[in-house]
């Protein structure tokens, strides 16, 4: 057995063997870290997939059948067939298909395919001639955090009347 170990060993044929075993188990431990840093790829919504509730990633999302909810990710693309009523808030947002809601996002492109009905808040936006648009649009240094800003003081106020009227 001991002749067996020196064939499929390379190196030395002293102790030095046991040591070069060490030296590669060292190195996938230091790989392991590495392994998280790799971006998962997008998460597919097929066309024949209908979804109602909202959806929330900070990775990437692509939408090809029907959505009823809002949607927020880091990266959403709205596939030709697609179709989604709500609000949509994420970093880019490429619309090819069909939108009823806000969209908000840093960077917001319409395709030519695209067909959107609401209002926009984008730091850059490109509309693609041919796409439809219905609505505003508003640009903003950070749209993804001023929706939430904007809702919130206006709800206090009703509650204060009633307070004191009783």
């Amino acid at each position: 057995m001991f002749s067996k170990s020196r064939i499929n060993e390379p190196g030395p044929k002293q102790g030095g063997a046991e040591k070069a075993k060490e030296k590669p188990a060292a190195s996938p431990a230091t790989e392991i870290p590495a392994a998280p840093k790799a971006k998962p790829p997008a998460s597919i919504l097929s066309p024949d997939l209908f979804i109602k509730g909202n959806l929330k990633t900070t990775g990437d999302i692509q939408i090809e059948g029907q959505v009823e909810g809002d949607i927020r990710a880091h990266l959403l693309t709205v596939g030709e067939g697609a179709t989604v009523k709500g609000e949509v808030v994420a970093d880019d947002v490429v619309v090819n298909g069909r939108v009823v809601g806000r969209v908000r996002g840093l960077k917001v492109r319409l395709t030519s395919t695209a067909r959107v009905e609401g209002d926009i808040i984008h730091k850059t936006i490109a509309i693609e001639s041919g796409a439809h648009f219905e609505g505003s649009v508003q640009r903003q240094d950070d749209p993804l955090s001023t929706g939430a800003k904007k809702a919130a003081p206006a709800a206090p106020a009703p509650a204060a009347k009633p307070t004191a009227g009783s």
